[in-house]
């Protein structure tokens, strides 16, 4: 079994990471502000403008530790890593079945099935809390529909069908997505989901953290020897990692979406750490963005018991165990991909 090992994130601008012996050390302005043994961490991210030196980059390459470069506000840029790992036929048989349009239908309608089962999972668990709220009306028929589009899903024989029912699901979870806000009702308002950039607080949270899951996606699929770029759910384009995307569409409304709101509605994030640029893209200040990436490695170390393997494990280690189990998916060892749905 895979040991949870932690991932460092960088934030601090003009930060030094060096070799030393068998451990990362971070400098800033030339003092020691951490040293950690490289066995303890399974990846870097660093945001913004941080240093690697090459002794640095050659040791973790070799003990398979990725390094990610992604801007301040969390947009991927590029990834330093080795040699990748696993068995070549396990990737030409990826390959093969991606080919398959009656094997991405089918892995695609398990994907979309668990995300769905999971974003009505946060709309059920919110209505339970608060059932005297304003919003619960709007709360149940959201759940409504999309209890419905999971039984309509099973009859849709193609990939193009599933991504149509995936995308209206998502447009009726974010539309009652501020009924799931407790806290800073005035400050916290989701004007629908924006991306590039985020035009809004909660759209900017939400992205930082999908950024943040996306790189432990990637690692998770590069572990086990798949090609994170093939993708089965989403259409290959260059520069992107689709089965990654895939692998983590059943993880955002259990992970980042609850996380999101706990910050909110715990107000360890407040209105004041949000910055709006003259084009209108909403960032996050530094002290905000150091409170949300602790919060995210915090969640990652919580128990939690898989819903197939029926073991305990760490919520870090569940995109490890997914990705494992879509390996022996594809070789023939199970006649479907398990997804992870939250009970």
């Amino acid at each position: 079994m895979k040991r949870h090992l932690n991932t460092l994130y960088v934030t601090t601008q003009g930060a030094y990471l060096a070799k030393e012996g068998e451990a990362v050390v971070v400098r800033v302005d030339r003092a020691v502000r951490l040293r950690v043994p490289l066995h303890t961490l399974g990846g870097i991210v660093c945001f913004g403008h941080i240093t690697c030196t090459p002794a640095l980059m050659a040791m973790c390459a070799r003990a398979g530790v990725a390094i990610s470069y992604l801007t301040e506000n969390g947009r991927f840029l590029a990834r330093v890593q080795g040699f990748t790992p696993g068995n070549v036929l396990l990737r030409r048989e990826q390959y093969r079945q991606a080919d398959d349009k009656y094997k991405t239908a089918e892995v695609a309608r398990n994907i979309v099935s668990a995300k769905l089962a999971n974003s009505r999972g946060v709309l059920l668990r919110t209505m339970r809390d608060y059932p005297d709220s304003r919003g619960y009306a709007a709360l149940e028929n959201a759940a409504g529909r999309i209890g419905w589009a999971l039984k309509q899903i099973r009859s849709v024989s193609d990939t193009d069908g599933v991504r149509g029912l995936e995308g209206e699901c998502a447009n009726i979870y974010f539309g009652v997505f501020n009924h799931l806000i407790t806290s800073h009702q005035d400050s916290f308002k989701m004007n629908g989901r924006s991306r590039r950039p985020p035009l809004d607080p909660v759209n900017a949270l939400l992205s930082f953290l999908y950024s943040m899951l996306m790189h432990d996606t990637r690692a998770a699929c590069e572990a086990v020897g798949l090609d994170a770029a093939v993708g089965f759910l989403h259409r290959d384009r260059p520069g992107r990692p689709s089965l990654a995307l895939d692998l983590m569409e059943e993880f955002r409304p259990f992970l980042a979406d609850r996380l999101a709101l706990s910050l909110i509605n715990r107000r360890q994030v407040s209105p004041d750490g949000f910055e709006t640029s003259e084009s209108g893209a909403v960032t996050m200040d530094d002290d905000t963005r150091k409170t949300v990436i602790s919060a995210f490695q915090k969640r990652k170390q919580d128990e939690i018991t898989h819903p197939f393997l029926g073991e305990k494990t760490t919520v870090g280690l569940m995109v490890h165990l997914q990705a494992r189990l879509f390996a022996r998916y594809l070789r023939g060892d199970l006649d479907g991909y398990p997804t992870f749905i939250w009970k």
